[in-house]
């Protein structure tokens, strides 16, 4: 990973390039630019002479940063003290509060979704939520960061979330108890058939490693011998770029795995695989990628790697669609720019952008009650106010193809539990991993 002193590269719904600032100065502003920066000065003026209240210093230039930085894109951002404290915490894992990712919507708080076994799964929070107050105090136009820091806090403490759930006519109240989040990055289990399935929950350090480990662990559980690879990525909302592209070396031994293209010619980088691991952790073994709505940023550029080579087929629903890489930019010694610095791309050179990964075999999640109702209102990149457009102008149509039904899945939750299957889309990989037969899924992907 590319680590700063005392710094760490971390997000949740973006993938986090680390570049250190430059050492030349401030570039000199452009004598065109010089009557807005007038501009900007003069409302300074005018604020601190004129305003009903006497206005600090730090306030006003601090709302300025925030203005210039929130009229770019959605995932640009300034940090300080707490934000960049919280940036190193979820890099190590390990944090007290709920266990949230959550974005900001037209100034409401959006669940993008619940960690796997955080306090707030465990409580029914889901993925496409609006939690609209805490403790009954109204929430909506606070800064995410001030309504995520108002979320967190001591182990065993509790809070009450006040949600707005798409396709429910009343508000719920889930009491959620705090707790302490171990992120477990990477899980595995050894499945029916010799089909080991690899969870990864997010990005964070050493997340390339920790697969290699579990699939060796998956190998001896079989006797030696696996005969499927499954992956889940599912409502994985991203993290480091490094761990991306290290996840994605592991099983593939050509070519390139990601590209990013900024504005300068220093911001495009090419990443090959070879470059972290030699060789594949299961040679020969059919794969499978499982992706959803909430499989975001490096989730995204696995399954893209993957894809593209033809060394996975991916199933599930289309990806969120964040094809941006944010850059953290040290300004100060406890301050720093999140700032959108380029695109990424896959390894046929597609930008995910908006668009997202679309699966070669969409699979419906069957087995989710809501399921139609929360189709309706899905959230991902395109929905987001300011988001980059992606540069080949793709039709609304092609987007939502994934709205429609497919006739080959028609089960309902209720028949799926009689039968004893709580996930459909899991299930449905396994099967056809298990009818794949050792190295025909690979033919078939080829």
């Amino acid at each position: 990973m590319k680590i700063a002193p005392l710094m760490r590269s971390a997000a949740l719904v973006t993938a986090v390039a680390m570049l250190p600032l430059a050492t030349a100065g401030l570039a000199a502003v452009d004598a065109r630019s010089a009557p807005q920066f007038g501009k900007l000065f003069a409302t300074y003026q005018r604020i601190k002479a004129s305003y009903v209240e006497e206005v600090d210093d730090e306030v006003l230039v601090r709302g300025a940063i925030d203005g210039m930085l929130a009229a770019l894109d959605p995932h640009s951002s300034y940090l300080d003290g707490s934000d960049l404290e919280r940036l190193e915490t979820l890099m190590d894992g390990n944090y007290q509060g709920l266990g949230l990712s959550v974005t900001s919507d037209d100034g409401a708080v959006k669940v993008i979704s619940p960690m796997r076994g955080s306090p707030a799964e465990k409580a029914g929070v889901k993925a496409g939520d609006f939690v609209t107050h805490l403790d009954g105090k109204l929430i909506y136009g606070l800064e995410l960061d001030e309504a995520v820091a108002q979320m967190r806090g001591p182990a065993g403490t509790s809070i009450r979330l006040t949600i707005f759930r798409p396709g429910r006519d009343e508000p719920l109240d889930i009491t959620v108890v705090r707790g302490v989040i171990e992120l477990q990055p990477v899980t595995s289990e050894l499945q029916q058939g010799k089909i080991g399935v690899v969870t990864v929950n997010e990005f964070s350090r050493d997340v390339g490693e920790d697969v290699r480990s579990e699939v060796r662990k998956l190998r001896r559980e079989a006797g030696g011998t696996l005969k499927g690879l499954l992956l889940d990525l599912r409502s994985n909302p991203g993290g480091s770029l490094d761990e991306a592209v290290a996840l994605s070396d592991l099983f593939l031994t050509d070519g390139d795995i990601v590209s990013q293209r900024g504005r300068v010619k220093s911001e495009n980088i090419y990443y090959r695989s070879e470059s972290v691991y030699r060789g594949e952790a299961a040679p020969g073994v059919p794969m499978v990628v499982l992706i959803d709505a909430g499989s975001a940023s490096a989730s995204e550029i696995v399954a893209g790697a993957l894809q593209d080579h033809k060394r996975a087929l991916i199933m599930g629903e289309r990806s969120f669609g964040k094809g941006s890489v944010q850059t953290l930019l040290p300004l100060t010694q406890d301050s720093a720019l999140k700032l959108t610095t380029a695109r990424y791309f896959t390894p046929s050179g597609r930008s995910v952008q908006e668009g997202g990964i679309e699966p070669d075999i969409a699979v419906p999640q069957l087995s989710d009650p809501d399921r139609a109702k929360r189709a309706k209102l899905r959230y991902r990149e395109s929905d987001l106010r300011g988001h980059l457009v992606n540069e080949i102008n793709l039709d609304d149509k092609e987007l939502e193809g994934d709205t429609k039904e497919d006739p080959r899945f028609t089960a309902t939750p209720e028949e799926l539990e009689k039968q004893g299957i709580k996930d459909f889309q899991l299930h449905y990989a396994l099967e056809t991993l298990r009818r794949a037969g050792g190295t025909a899924l690979l033919a078939q992907r080829r």
